[in-house]
């Protein structure tokens, strides 16, 4: 596979690492099962291509996220790749969630955990998966601040927080970047808190850029869900919202055709195009699925393009949510002030 990869920096305090990143989360969760054989030669194949940020939560499978990246790297330059942890979330045996718990205790105690599972004595950038709850984020800062200064973590990330939020952990200890969702039919980062982060040198790492499979190309409306797969419960792949949202993928196909590119490689370009401070992440759980997305890499949209992209899928079309409704009451990056 021989992919030019390019590389953008996460702000002004954090990492230089590759303009695509590759999420690992539905390698072990959320979207139904995965082949672990697959997953691993997907890690490689994707580090092989010059990919060296890889995205993964302590939740994610209840830890088997983070144990099947550990026996991917086995081998591997330590030193060359970047590992991104989200933690935060609690799990129960069945595999639901609870609470989100950010005490100073419980962080360090995920953070310990997080350290054996990757076989590791660093992690690059640590991040709450959610900032909710009784804690206040300048404490959250504080004890992560604490676990910098001791050598555990190099960077502190946030994820899925509004502006607000974003100033003041930021007054507390420098953040390298936010992650959070932002694609063709999710751009509520637009208004406030992308000009937010950059004006505070705060990069973004996108994630969703696919719209959980969406924007693929290759979802058919027929598809079946499994209880397990997280988008049976999507408000985005509900009835008419599917309809709907698949006739703008149909729109973007056209463009994308007309273009030689794939439906992916034009989502996927669009969201890379935003800026030099956004670095994308991929959610293949194959090879195959890889290899198309990188493709992307390739690809610079002209203005025209741009246009005619944005025409397809004009900003505010999607229908539906991003997630339920429960989830929604979650994310600080939706409350309104």
């Amino acid at each position: 596979m021989t992919t030019h990869m390019s590389t953008r920096r996460l702000g002004r305090t954090g990492p230089t690492v590759s303009a695509l990143g590759l999420g690992a989360m539905g390698m072990s969760d959320f979207y139904g099962p995965a082949d672990e054989t697959e997953s691993i030669a997907t890690i490689h194949a994707a580090l092989d291509a010059g990919i060296t940020l890889i995205d993964t939560g302590d939740f994610y499978g209840s830890g088997h996220n983070e144990l099947l990246i550990r026996e991917a790297l086995k081998g591997r330059d330590r030193a060359k790749v970047v590992l991104s942890v989200k933690f935060g979330a609690m799990r129960d045996p069945g595999g639901g969630f609870g609470p989100v718990d950010l005490r100073p205790q419980s962080v360090k105690n995920f953070l310990a955990y997080s350290l054996k599972r990757l076989g590791t004595d660093y992690i690059d950038i640590y991040r709450p998966a959610r900032m909710v709850g009784e804690t206040p984020v300048e404490e959250v800062m504080g004890t992560l601040a604490d676990m910098v200064k001791a050598g555990y973590v190099r960077h502190i990330g946030l994820s899925e927080v509004g502006a607000s939020t974003l100033r003041r952990a930021a007054a507390v200890h420098p953040v390298c970047d936010l992650q959070i969702e932002y694609s063709l039919l999710s751009r509520g980062i637009e208004a406030d808190i992308l000009p937010t982060a950059r004006e505070l040198g705060i990069g973004v790492t996108a994630y969703g850029v696919l719209s959980r499979g969406l924007l693929s190309g290759h979802w058919k409306p027929e598809r079946e869900l499994t209880s397990r797969d997280f988008r049976v419960n999507s408000p985005r792949f509900q009835g008419d919202n599917l309809q709907h949202n698949l006739a703008l993928v149909e729109a973007l196909r056209q463009v994308a055709k007309a273009r030689g590119i794939e439906v992916s490689q034009a989502a996927i370009a669009w969201v890379m195009s935003r800026g030099d401070d956004i670095v994308t992440l991929i959610g293949a759980r194959s090879r195959k699925r890889l290899t198309e997305a990188l493709g992307a890499a390739e690809v610079a949209l002209t203005a025209e393009d741009l246009k005619a992209i944005e025409q397809a899928v004009p900003a505010g079309a999607a229908a539906g949510e991003r997630y339920p409704k429960a989830a929604m009451a979650h994310l600080d990056s939706e409350k309104r002030a």
